[in-house]
């Protein structure tokens, strides 16, 4: 699994890092996770604001922070 935390690096950029690492070491899951900062790249995706949560090249979410069960649960949908 390939996932891309998109952001400049605002507080709610990094707390998303944050949040996934978190969630990957709850549920066990192994990924490659990287945050993209570069603003091009975060445009490629065409999403309006950041921060954003890009699993395997599919935006989940963007412009806020998910809830637990919610990023949980897109960790755990893509893994299958």
């Amino acid at each position: 699994m390939k996932i891309e935390v998109l952001g400049t690096g605002c507080t709610k950029c990094k707390q998303l890092e944050k949040d996934v690492y978190n969630a990957l070491a709850e549920l066990d899951i192994a990924a490659d996770v990287s945050k993209v900062q570069d603003i091009k790249q975060i445009m490629s995706y065409k999403i309006i604001s950041t921060p954003a949560l890009v699993v395997d090249g599919q935006v989940k979410i963007a412009g806020r922070l998910p809830r637990k069960e919610e990023l949980h649960s897109y960790l755990k949908s893509s893994q299958e």
